[in-house]
């Protein structure tokens, strides 16, 4: 039987249900017998059956003897949900391939262990590493309670994100705007900074044709300077809205929630709000991942308060020339060899561009 090839199948499927489980992790399942595969499923939204229970429900005939194929260690404990090791232990299915454990204390190794003291055979590792990456977010916001941070930005060749006119539609081509808009359906919020309300007056929110979720638009907004005519605020009582300041004027900050908006107090540091807190305090909503979609200021204070887990560079093959503004500005570094370093994970092309995704390596982590 061919463990990696079922187990390529339940990754493809787990990634269905991006934008839809948040904060539980992707799941993808898939159950063969006599070689063949005779039932699939995957966790489709947050609070309705696990993958496993639904290639259960999906089986075209008895799964008895059967081996099940899942991206993620089985849950073992009663959530919204029953334990999946319950259904797989009661299915007669009699072997179980697991690509990645999982890291939630709840299980971690127990859901495992279960199976065996029930006389099933658990083969773990397969395709581990892409098991893992499928639940990066999922994985970060368990451990620590935080979201997790991809920051994004485009740029020209010549690393310009607008003009000397503050000019930037459009840097990328539309393959690459449609593909941020798929990311803005995975991650569970978008942040970006009052600067860029100002001048852009965006609405972030998610403009895909398939079936979608709107992000939670969270306003990096020290003194408290979003418009009350911005579209952010005008829709805020029909796309959830978050305002992170440290402004205290009872007044003003009653205009934001009487249209709708959030407000989370967040206390100051020399260069704006203390980003550290707004994660801890994002955590705490149950928001487990953003997508950082701010100017040069922000994304500078990001990096230095090393909040970003990641970094998505779309690259557009124009070159604007003069002194146009940088994706991250701030007073920068004095010696090349305290620089911020980018672990490359992947390169594409999408359409005209070229798309970098890295994870961050900090030379010092604050946690």
């Amino acid at each position: 039987m061919n463990d990696e090839l079922y187990m390529k199948r339940a990754i493809e499927l787990a990634k269905k249900g991006a934008g839809f489980v948040n904060p539980n992790p992707l799941v993808g399942a898939v159950i063969v017998k006599d070689d063949v595969i005779i039932g699939e499923g995957y966790h489709e939204k947050f609070g309705e059956l696990h993958a496993e229970r639904n290639a259960l429900k999906n089986c075209k005939e008895e799964p008895a003897g059967a081996t099940i194929y899942v991206t993620l260690e089985p849950c073992c404990h009663h959530g919204k949900t029953p334990p999946c090791t319950e259904a797989i232990i009661e299915s007669g299915i009699k072997r179980v391939v697991v690509g990645a454990l999982d890291v939630n204390p709840l299980v971690a190794g127990k859901g495992v262990q279960i199976l065996r003291d029930n006389g099933i055979e658990v083969v773990r590792g397969i395709l581990a590493d892409e098991c893992t990456a499928l639940n990066k977010v999922f994985n970060k916001y368990i451990l620590k309670k935080r979201p997790y941070v991809v920051m994004k930005y485009a740029m020209t060749a010549d690393g310009k994100i607008a003009t000397d006119t503050g000019k930037s539609k459009w840097i990328t081509c539309e393959e690459s705007r449609k593909e941020v808009h798929v990311l803005r359906n995975k991650l569970m919020g978008i942040m970006v900074g009052v600067s860029t309300v100002i001048a852009d007056d965006p609405m972030l929110n998610c403009r895909l044709e398939i079936p979608h979720r709107d992000p939670v638009r969270i306003i990096c907004d020290t003194n408290l300077r979003t418009p009350l005519d911005s579209k952010v605020v005008q829709t805020a009582d029909t796309l959830k809205t978050i305002i992170a300041t440290s402004s205290e004027d009872k007044e003003k900050l009653s205009e934001y929630e009487k249209r709708g908006c959030e407000i989370v107090n967040v206390p100051m540091r020399s260069e704006g709000i203390d980003l550290n807190i707004l994660m801890e305090k994002l955590g705490a909503l149950g928001i487990d991942g953003i997508l950082l979609e701010g100017g040069g200021t922000l994304n500078s204070s990001a990096l230095k308060a090393q909040i970003v887990d990641e970094v998505h560079t779309y690259i557009a093959p124009k070159i604007f020339g003069g002194m146009g503004k940088s994706p991250v500005t701030g007073l920068g570094i004095d010696d090349p060899d305290e620089a911020i370093e980018l672990c490359i994970t992947d390169i594409s092309k999408v359409g005209k561009d070229l798309l970098i995704e890295s994870e961050v390596r900090y030379k010092c982590s604050q946690e």
